[in-house]
């Protein structure tokens, strides 16, 4: 296995938010390893962007992370009770991060789908099978994450990311692979920054 490391994350958030879509998430918790393909992300950045929890070099004990080194996950939750996986992009200090709003499970997708819905990948609905991990919400509660893994840096043992995983027969994406941008979604607080073409997905 080819793990990504905070280099990946030194650079554009927007560049590096499209560049993460195809490559492997995997959440490990001593008892199941799940991994995924991110297929949905979006991309922001403290300094200009007013949907950013961060704009404007706002410090508060939530957004401390995002001011972290790269590749550090900052977990948070919205509405009190979802959360939502990002990464820190950029070089430390500069508050910026990437939203991963949706993937696929591609290994173990048994374990994801009890922790989802309670039911084996097999007893699913299709309305299930369509909705597993289509958003930010979802996929935390698929890979059983919370607010227990914010602030952990790249390697940690428990979110890791790679390139590719031969050992499962994944093979690392193309470095063309085409993908759709527009407008992120659940911002329209946000000014401007509604506007920023800063989402990215695939058709999975």
């Amino acid at each position: 296995m080819a793990r990504l490391d905070s280099k990946f994350f030194l650079r554009d958030t927007v560049a590096a938010a499209q560049d993460l879509l195809g490559r492997y998430l995997i959440r490990s918790d001593g008892e199941e390893r799940i991994v995924c393909r991110i297929t949905e992300t979006e991309a922001y950045v403290g300094a200009t962007d007013k949907a950013c929890h961060a704009y404007g070099g706002r410090r508060t004990p939530r957004t401390e992370t995002l001011y972290a080194a790269p590749g550090t996950s900052y977990v948070y939750l919205i509405y009190g009770m979802y959360s939502c996986l990002n990464f820190v992009t950029g070089p430390e200090g500069e508050a910026a991060a990437i939203l991963v709003r949706g993937c696929v499970p591609v290994s173990n997708v048994d374990a994801a789908a009890r922790r989802r819905f309670g039911v084996p990948a097999a007893e699913m609905t299709a309305y299930q099978r369509k909705n597993f991990m289509n958003g930010p919400g979802k996929l935390c509660k698929g890979l059983s994450i919370d607010r227990s893994l914010n602030g952990l840096p790249l390697g940690n043992g428990l979110l890791e990311l790679a390139w590719d995983l031969p050992e499962l027969g994944l093979p690392r994406r193309s470095d063309d692979l085409p993908f759709h941008t527009g407008k992120r979604i659940g911002i329209d607080y946000a000014g401007e920054a509604v506007d920023f073409p800063w989402r990215f997905w695939l058709d999975e």
